[in-house]
């Protein structure tokens, strides 16, 4: 286990996707998701505030399931009511759920973008409900049947084509070659906590969170990270309060390069992230 622990207020500020095409990305985002988009359509979020970057790829080849790189992108919004309206509004765009799961923790929603990248759409439950394991470490994640009809019935208004202010990207999910080695690296180097676990598949979080950072390898044991002629995922941004929480992240990191964007690391299948000084805020 880590002796230093990652700043319990760290938060994901926004993840970039290279895509095939930005102008057919950006408007499924809009309008079958909710987001707002800057103008020429490359940054999109909840209510003004940017948390998905959208670049292009010169010659795009198909996404490779087998290969490393982005499982989905979830987005956690802040009521269940909030959660049944993006449903509705993913209904009424026309496109296809390709699961649905109550973890529990909470109630998700899956689909993919028009590259085929992975989305989840959820809420959490109160945390007081999350249930814990015998020894109180981490939480326990189950995958059940999601009962719809009940989530549905909390959203009654009219259609609204934006999504809820307050919904960010709560988590993300990697799909890895080396579960084990991918769990050193995101709990020992960087201080995430070992929330859950599953067979081939690990759950990491900051501040008591069940996840921000997932991994498996479900598809990809032993591949190697996707090419960057292939939709995915380029970047993980994680915002951590001040300064001093950055200097402490790079001093438990060698391999580390730190300018003014922040604190740039490689988790072991080659995944961009970086660290970014943020506004101190409750943990999500």
């Amino acid at each position: 286990m880590s002796a230093r622990e990652i700043d319990p207020a760290l938060r994901i500020g926004a993840v970039t996707l290279g895509v095939s095409d930005v102008t057919r990305s950006a408007e499924f985002y809009e309008r079958v998701l909710g987001l707002s988009a800057s103008e020429d359509g490359t940054r999109l979020g909840a209510a003004g505030e940017e948390a998905l970057v959208l670049t292009p790829i010169e010659r795009p080849h198909a996404v490779d399931p087998r290969r490393t790189g982005l499982f989905h992108v979830a987005w956690l919004h802040p009521s269940r009511a909030a959660l049944a309206a993006t449903v509705r509004r993913v209904i009424d765009a026309g496109w296809r759920f390709t699961g649905a799961s109550d973890h529990g923790v909470s109630e998700a929603l899956y689909l993919d973008d028009p590259d085929g990248l992975g989305i989840e759409i959820y809420a959490d439950r109160p945390r007081e409900q999350w249930e814990r394991p015998a020894d109180g470490k981490g939480v326990v994640m189950v995958t059940l049947p999601l009962d719809v009809e009940d989530l549905l019935a909390q959203d009654d208004g009219p259609p609204d084509p934006e999504i809820a202010p307050g919904t960010h990207v709560g988590h993300v999910h990697i799909k890895v070659s080396d579960v084990p080695r991918a769990t050193a690296f995101y709990r020992d180097s960087l201080g995430f906590a070992l929330e859950a676990a599953i067979p081939s598949a690990a759950f990491l979080g900051a501040g008591g969170y069940h996840h921000h950072v997932a991994v498996n390898s479900w598809q990809s044991a032993g591949a190697s990270r996707a090419g960057a002629e292939e939709p995915g995922l380029a970047l993980v941004e994680f915002e951590l309060p001040g300064a001093g929480a950055l200097d402490v992240l790079a001093d438990a990191l060698p391999g580390a390069e730190r300018d003014g964007a922040g604190v740039h690391a490689l988790d072991p299948d080659g995944q961009p992230l970086l660290f970014s000084e943020g506004a101190p805020a409750a943990n999500r």
